[in-house]
This record gives structure tokens, C-alpha cells and sequence, in this order.
């Protein structure tokens, strides 16, 4: 009991450091009790009010989270009438999110929903794996984190797609750069997609990658930048939510409107807008409302045995849920955008 105070305190103090968390702090802790890590994950037959499943991911207030992936996993919880909870820095802070990782770990929730933002945070996923505490990455893969489910989008299909029509709209000629979060394992795999998808076409040069950290300014600052540099600029790509609106900063003070192409991930509806406004040509939207809806409803039939793939899954060494889940793009331009303004 003791052990227990001492880590609602600690989790406490790390939400009030945090100071980032606007959405309610943790009140009470899981009820998961697995007594071992063979037997795990299955640990109730039946659900309860006080089943607690947590997700922790960073940037929490970002209106991509908030209106997708966190809605969809709060509307989950209600239906399902257990508890859900959301934790994780305010800013891209993978330091932060691994350590609410740490300090959630010991409350053994029903289960962890953990937004895969970078490869450092294996090592905390594999912790929760080893607590038997049932757990699905998504958004992005994290190598070698042993986690029970990926769920997400094929990002370099994202990116192929993206290269496929930015070839279309240069009729195969012009210089492009692309933008996103250098070093993550889903957008490393967009740059590939979308390389791979101009190469059949020698008159596009590809300028690079450029890191725009997620951050409007700065992608803005970095698409002036190559604008300035390179004042044939034709097209530009971005792979971040906030990718698109940064590039379309730029071309509009540059009075490029048109003359430069831009296509760009996601489906916001600032995105939207450009795309109504002609400043943004092409975008691929993902289904995130199925990352963390079926991901959350995975942790259920793993905590409650709800498929049986043997006499017995745990000391057959089956994990009775899908390995890995690719939901899909949404491709959407000037022909179709009304379709997804609400």
C-alpha cells in the first residue's frame, strides 16, 4: 500500500512538472492485476466502471490528437463504460512522455495506448509489455518494443502517393523539397515513398529533407528559406500536421499562390481551407479515429479473452490480436474536399 501511495504521488508531481496536461489528471489507478507475465493480459471476465485504460502520448493539445485520436478513445470508453485517461507533455517532448510512461507502468491500467513518436521510447514499452499490462502502439512503429499491436497508417504509401501526384501536377519537371520530422520511423518512411514514386522522372530534382520539428513557424522559416534559395522552386511536400500550413505561409508572402505545388498529410480543417483557397493541391489523410478506437477495443479483448485461439493463448504463447493494422489514405483534393468539411 505503501508502494502504491508513493507512485499516485509521483504521478501526481509529474502531471503538476508537466504543467502541459490540460486534459484531467489520473484520480485513481488501473485495476489491472495480472500475477504473471505468461498468464498477463487476461485478467477479467467481465467489465467494470473501474477499468481504467490509459493513453500517453506527447503534444497533447494538438488539434490532430485532440479532434481525432483522443475523441475517438474517449467516445470508446464511454460506450464500453470503463475509464479512459489521456496523459503526455503539451509540447513534442519525448522525454516527458517516457517518463509518464515510467510512472504509469506500476499502476498496471487494463491497458496502454501509447502514441509511437520515436524509437527512444522502446525501452519504456517493453517495460509495460513485461508487466503483462496489455499494450498497442500507434501512429508510428517503434522497432524492437515488443508491444502486442501496431495499428496505423503505411507511410510510405503516404509518401508515394504524395510523390505520384506531385510528378502529376510538374508534368515530371522542377525542383521539390519535402518536410516532416526527420528520424521518425514513419516519416523516414514517406520520404522513401515519395522518392521512390518521382524517380521515374529525371527531369524532377529533389532537393533534400528538411526537419520542420512539427512546428508551423518553422516550416514556414524553411520553405522561405528554399524559396529564397531557389526561386524556380516547383513543389514542396510535407509530412507533418503542421507541414502544410507552414509551406502555405510561405508561398502566400512570396506571392506564389499556384506557382509552387504543395501537397501535404492530413486532413485538418485548416488544410481544408487551403485546399478550398487553391493554396494546397493534393492532401492524404489518414483514418486516426480507427488507431485509437480499435486500438482501445484490442486492450479490451486481450484484458477479457474475448477471442480464444487455443486451449489456451498464454501458455501457447498467442497473442489473440492482430500483430500489425494498416488503416489506409485518404486521398483528397479540389474534387472532393466538401466532402470532408464538417
Amino acid at each position: 500500500m505503501l508502494m502504491q501511495n508513493i507512485s499516485k504521488t509521483l504521478l501526481f508531481l509529474l502531471i503538476l512538472v508537466c504543467g502541459a496536461c490540460e486534459l484531467p489528471p489520473r484520480t485513481q489507478e488501473g485495476t489491472g492485476q495480472a500475477t504473471n507475465t505468461q498468464e498477463a493480459f487476461r485478467t477479467a471476465t467481465t467489465p467494470s466502471a473501474e477499468e481504467e485504460y490509459v493513453m500517453v502520448t506527447t503534444a497533447i493539445n494538438l488539434p490532430l490528437y485532440v479532434n481525432h485520436d483522443q475523441a475517438a478513445f474517449k467516445a470508446w470508453g464511454e460506450k464500453k463504460g470503463v475509464k479512459t485517461t489521456i496523459l503526455g507533455p503539451a509540447e513534442w517532448d519525448v522525454p516527458t512522455q517516457i517518463a509518464t510512461l515510467e510512472q504509469v507502468i506500476p499502476s498496471r491500467p487494463a491497458g496502454l495506448l501509447i502514441n509511437g513518436t520515436d524509437p527512444g521510447i522502446a525501452q519504456a514499452i517493453r517495460k509495460a509489455v513485461a508487466a503483462g499490462i496489455p499494450t498497442v502502439v500507434y501512429d508510428s512503429e517503434i522497432p524492437n518494443s515488443n508491444r502486442h499491436c501496431f495499428i496505423g497508417s503505411d507511410w510510405y504509401e503516404m509518401g508515394y502517393l504524395q510523390g505520384k501526384r506531385m510528378a502529376q501536377l510538374l508534368k515530371g519537371k522542377g525542383k521539390v523539397a519535402v518536410m516532416g520530422i526527420l528520424g521518425m520511423e514513419n516519416m523516414e518512411a514517406g520520404f522513401r515513398g515519395f522518392l521512390d514514386a518521382i524517380k521515374p522522372f529525371p527531369g524532377i530534382e529533389y532537393l533534400g529533407k528538411y526537419d520542420d520539428k512539427a512546428n508551423v513557424e518553422t516550416a514556414a522559416r524553411i520553405a522561405a528559406d528554399l524559396i529564397s534559395a531557389h526561386p524556380d522552386l516547383a513543389g514542396m511536400a510535407g509530412f507533418d500536421s503542421n507541414s502544410g500550413p507552414g509551406m502555405a505561409l510561405a508561398v502566400k508572402e512570396a506571392n506564389r499562390i499556384g506557382r509552387i505545388k504543395l501537397t501535404t498529410v492530413d486532413a485538418e480543417p485548416e488544410h481544408l481551407k487551403l485546399v478550398q483557397a487553391g493554396v494546397i493541391d493534393y492532401l492524404v489523410g489518414q483514418k486516426r479515429e480507427l488507431f485509437t478506437a480499435l486500438g482501445a477495443q484490442f486492450l479490451y479483448d486481450m484484458r477479457h479473452g474475448t477471442l480464444q485461439l487455443s486451449a489456451n493463448d498464454a501458455k501457447a504463447g498467442v497473442v489473440p490480436i492482430p500483430r500489425t493494422v494498416i488503416t489506409g489514405s485518404i486521398e483528397i483534393d479540389k474534387t472532393n474536399y466538401v466532402q470532408f468539411i464538417q
